[in-house]
């Protein structure tokens, strides 16, 4: 079952598997990025910084979207990733009902104005969420487990 779906540019870092896979007891990870999804250098990057006793996915937008359903079936607990806010929308929208998505390390770049210190989106991102939101998933920012969740609506 997936049990966080998170927007983090950095995306498999410590932060990730030790932070939130060892407080959620993660079984797999599903890094959902089209370019890595494409590359096997990248891809064995991503996989050298996980423990052999969770299984890291390598998922294009599309995929992931089609296989959700699988993974929400899947016994262990899991990790949805994406590294950028268009990807999680889609994959948000790809499949109905509630979800919850955190946003947890989008950093400094061009056109984008902070809104936590490690959280920075561009007026359109920032709607984007909102409007996910509207639709009824929980968007909040929280960088580690033990942090208190911001909601998007205070990020404004």
């Amino acid at each position: 079952m997936i049990v966080l779906y998170r927007i983090d540019d950095r995306l498999i870092h410590g932060q990730v598997v030790v932070g939130w896979g060892q407080r959620l007891g993660i079984g797999f990870i599903v890094l959902v990025n089209d370019e890595v999804r494409a590359s096997d250098w990248e891809q064995e990057l991503y996989r050298m910084g996980v423990p052999p006793s969770i299984e890291v996915v390598f998922a294009s937008v599309a995929e992931a979207a089609a296989r959700l359903p699988e993974w929400e079936r899947d016994r262990r607990n899991g990790i949805v990733l994406t590294g950028d806010v268009d990807a999680m929308v889609a994959l948000a929208r790809a499949i109905p009902g509630r979800r919850c998505v955190n946003l947890g390390g989008i950093h400094a770049r061009e056109g984008r104005t902070e809104r936590l210190r490690y959280v920075f989106l561009t007026p359109d991102e920032a709607a984007k969420l909102k409007a996910l939101a509207a639709e009824g998933v929980a968007v909040s920012a929280q960088d580690v487990p033990s942090a208190k969740p911001v909601p998007i609506e205070d990020l404004a």
